[in-house]
This record gives structure tokens, C-alpha cells and sequence, in this order.
């Protein structure tokens, strides 16, 4: 059975809303900023372009959830309460309504997107919204997939990292390992590896944290390009993973041999030693 929005969250006034369908921008996914920090997604609807799409009062925020095709989170509905006349730039003063405030980041919703317009007159969209689902708490990142099927942008670990899911945590925690990380932008690799007591998970963090994981050629990289460089171009996988009690001597073994074989160190890869 079909439940259409308007019985979940009703709205009488619609030709006071722009719906927001936001959508990658060409270097970040919405959902990934939606989870990662909630004042950097308000910017997003903050941000006034050369159309001033948000030229009404309200702003019903919808974030494309990737995984699923055309299925949208919620993300608030946002008051605008002054426009700033810079274009290009997050020139609109907005405010977070509490309408529909319990709902925000659970409510996933379906609906199929109208060209590439990222704003849209709500009235003429409203009754083709239909309820997909409602989580139990707000949407914290991706269920862990398995050791073998990580193959994940810097972005999508970040949002993982960030919400501390615990699926992941417990996971990563519990082994030790030798990871890949591959730069998009030039196909450069770097191989790495956890051991000792920390595991994958505290060796990760730091690269979240940091960027670079303060290994020396990364570390070079990220203070001439900044952290969003590896937002854009870093990809991580797991190359081996083994359980905790492993001795340590192994993955450095294991760890060696994959740097061998992948040319990581010299001008294909970020290894020095």
C-alpha cells in the first residue's frame, strides 16, 4: 500500500515552497554531508545561485539518497528569512522550522527526479511523493558490507567514522590488516597496514581526522591541497585482513609483498620504504 507524503506531513500553504533536491555538486554527496556535519549541510541550503532558486519563504529540503535511486531523505524544512544579493555564494539567512523537525534524516521518501533542476515549485510535486520508509533513528551512514566488499571513497568512510557506527567499529576493531588507498585524480597508490592493538578502525580514524594518516607523502600532499583533496580523489579497499591475535611480524610481511606487487613505492604509488 502506497502512503503518500501529505498524510505523514501535511503542508497547506505549498506556494510558499521550493522543494530542494540536492544532489552531488561534483565534489560531494549530500547525504555524505547531511551525516558528516549538520552546519555544513545547512549551508547547502543556504547557498543562493545565479537563478535564486530559493525565492520563496520556505525551503523543503530533500537529499538524494544514492544508494537507492530516486528515493530522498529529508533534510528539514528551512525558513528564509533574508537573501543576500552574492550569487555563488551562501548569501540566504535561513532557519531550521521545527515542522516536520522529528522527521529530519529518517524519513526517506520516493520520488523521481524532474531533469536536473535542483529546485522545484513543492505545489506541482507534493502529491506525487510517497512514503518509502521511516527509520528509527537518523540515517548515521552504511551498514557494514564485509571485509571483502570494502571499496569506499574517502567520503563515505568519513560519514561512517564520524557517526561511529557501531557495525563498523566492532568490525574494523577486531582485525588487523593491510589496506590500498588509490588516488583517483592520478591512479598513484599507497598500501598500509594496522596491527598492534588498534586495529583498522583506530588506523582509519586517523585518516579521517587527518587527511593523510601522517604517512609522509600523503602528509605532503594534504598540506598543499587540503583535507579536500582526499575528499575527492582517495579510495580505500582492504588487501588482507586477519583476526586481532595475528603476530604483528606477518602484516609486515603481508604488507611488503603487496607493495611489490602493486609498484606502490617510486613514481606509481605514495610508499618512500
Amino acid at each position: 500500500m502506497t502512503i503518500a507524503l501529505q498524510t505523514i506531513l501535511p503542508i497547506s500553504n505549498l506556494r510558499e515552497y521550493k522543494a530542494h533536491l540536492a544532489c552531488w555538486n561534483g565534489s560531494h554527496q549530500p547525504l555524505d554531508v547531511f551525516v558528516r556535519d549538520r552546519t555544513e549541510w545547512e549551508v547547502w541550503n543556504k547557498w543562493r545561485s545565479s537563478k535564486d532558486d530559493f525565492n520563496r519563504r520556505y525551503i523543503f529540503s530533500l537529499i538524494d539518497f544514492y544508494p537507492e535511486p530516486d528515493v530522498w531523505l529529508f533534510g528539514g524544512i528551512f525558513e528564509v528569512l533574508s537573501r543576500g544579493l552574492e550569487i555563488k555564494a551562501p548569501s540566504y539567512n535561513v532557519y531550521l522550522a521545527q515542522t516536520g523537525a522529528e522527521l529530519i534524516g529518517r524519513l526517506k521518501v520516493c520520488l523521481k527526479r524532474p531533469g536536473r533542476t535542483k529546485s522545484v515549485r513543492l505545489e506541482n510535486y507534493y502529491s506525487q511523493i510517497t512514503v518509502c520508509e521511516i527509520l528509527k533513528e537518523p540515517y548515521s551512514g552504511e551498514r557494514f558490507c564485509g571485509y571483502d566488499n570494502i571499496n569506499h571513497d574517502f567520503t563515505v568512510l568519513e560519514t561512517v567514522f564520524r557517526a561511529s557506527r557501531q557495525d563498523w567499529k566492532a568490525a574494523l576493531e577486531s582485525v588487523k590488516g593491510v589496506y590500498l588507498i588509490i588516488d583517483k585524480s592520478n591512479g598513484k597508490k599507497y598500501v598500509g597496514s594496522a596491527y598492534g592493538d588498534s586495529g583498522i578502525w583506530a588506523r582509519w580514524a586517523c585518516y579521517v581526522g587527518t587527511g593523510h594518516g601522517w604517512n609522509d607523502e600523503l602528509t605532503k600532499l594534504i598540506s598543499e591541497q587540503g583535507i579536500e583533496y582526499a575528499r575527492k580523489n582517495f579510495r580505500f579497499s582492504l588487501l588482507e585482513y586477519r583476526p586481532a591475535r595475528t603476530d604483528d611480524r606477518l602484516i609486515i610481511e603481508r604488507e611488503n609483498y603487496w607493495k611489490e606487487a602493486l609498484l606502490s613505492r617510486g613514481q606509481f604509488g605514495y610508499n618512500r620504504n
